[in-house]
């Protein structure tokens, strides 16, 4: 898979790839993450990708020419699967999205900034838009970073237990339930015998329990999906 990103802060997007399973993904060249700096496609000589709304009002508005020429740039290189844009009011992101998008093979990725871009580039360009949430930031790089992390841990190869990923809350509708490791007991507090009998049928079956009961108190909106 390859992902490009487009945004006009790159440096908030170097350090969550240079650690941990994104960078191993990285390593294993089973994922290639390529930042582009939207001010390299300006000709403005203060490098202004962003310009005053028309009609008035607060805030600055990100230009459609430097987004227009990066984004056509990379698709005169290759086919997009996918050009994302992360913005507040986009579709909340959620694992079955996430799924989805792992099977994909090229995605572009442009962070919103300042007001928001020019609307013309979400009419012309944009495939999918994408939220993280039902709040602002200052800008969709650090949204940006969530999806790629959501996206890029289902690649398979990635994890090192393959079916890491299958049993993840939200996978099945239902949040993950309760884990336990060494040591058996703690200042009194056990471990549920279940989990260290051996009998690997029950133990399945205690945890497709726990993950309903968990569920149904803690999101019981998740039961009422279609998935």
């Amino acid at each position: 898979m390859r992902i490009d990103i487009i945004t006009v802060v790159p440096d908030i997007l170097k350090s969550p790839f240079e650690a941990s399973i994104l960078q191993r993904a990285i390593q294993k060249e089973l994922v290639e993450i390529h930042l582009h700096n939207l001010r390299d496609y300006t000709t403005d000589n203060y490098k202004q990708v962003d310009d005053y709304q028309f009609g008035g009002g607060a805030g600055m508005v990100m230009m459609i020419e430097p987004i227009d020429k990066c984004i056509s740039k990379l698709k005169a290189e290759r086919d997009y699967d996918e050009v994302i844009y992360m913005t507040p009011d986009g579709k909340t992101l959620n694992q079955k999205m996430a799924n989805g998008l792992s099977l994909k093979e090229n995605i572009i990725i442009l962070c919103g900034h300042y007001k928001g871009v020019d609307q013309r580039v979400r009419d012309q360009f944009i495939t999918r838009e994408i939220s993280i949430g039902d709040y602002v930031l200052s800008g969709g790089e650090l949204g940006a970073a969530v999806l790629c992390d959501a996206i890029i841990r289902l690649i398979p190869g990635v994890l090192g237990n393959e079916t890491s990923a299958l049993t993840d809350s939200f996978q099945d509708n239902l949040l993950a339930p309760p884990v336990y490791t060494r040591p058996a007991e703690y200042k009194g507090w056990k471990v549920p015998e279940i989990l260290t009998s051996g009998n690997f049928p029950k133990i399945e079956a205690w945890r497709e329990n726990e993950a309903y009961k968990r569920t149904k108190e803690l999101r019981p909106d998740l039961l009422d999906e279609d998935f």
